[in-house]
């Protein structure tokens, strides 16, 4: 019996040492959607025009805290300010496999990622509801 709680524990804390934690700041800096996939093929002239409605889009940096007690923060950092711009809080459960955006009063899921890859410096999610929407950070912090 001793033997069989001792192999139970081991395979716990082995299973939790090679589990990544989410918690920490990660910056996104690649991030696909649906619009562009369902687009046809491009002629030159088109394919410039898309191309600069993206460049206005703003190059400001989205990054995402994730905390210990399962807030995070989804924030656009300025670079010569301190403070953050359109700040956002919210409530995350994170399993290992998926992520989920968590309503503030209910708790229950409104958004939901499958976890691709995450390691010591970045992770890349997709859009449970929308395969085709993926979004990859790296670390920061």
């Amino acid at each position: 019996m001793k033997t069989v709680l001792s192999l139970v524990v081991f395979t716990l804390l082995y299973c939790q040492a090679n589990s990544q934690s989410i918690v920490g700041k990660w910056q996104l800096v690649k991030q696909s959607n649906c619009v562009e996939e369902d687009l046809p093929p491009q002629d030159a002239e088109t394919a410039a025009l898309v191309e600069d409605m993206k460049g206005m889009a703003g190059s400001m940096p989205q990054v995402i805290e994730f905390k210990d007690n399962n807030t995070g923060q989804e924030s656009t950092k300025i670079v010569s300010h301190k403070k953050a711009y359109n700040s956002k809080s919210f409530l995350y459960k994170y399993s290992g496999e998926g992520l989920y955006i968590l309503d503030k009063k209910s708790h229950t899921i409104i958004e939901g990622f499958s976890v691709e890859k995450i390691d010591a410096d970045s992770l890349i999610i997709t859009n449970s509801s929308r395969v085709c929407e993926t979004k990859v950070f790296v670390k920061i912090k």
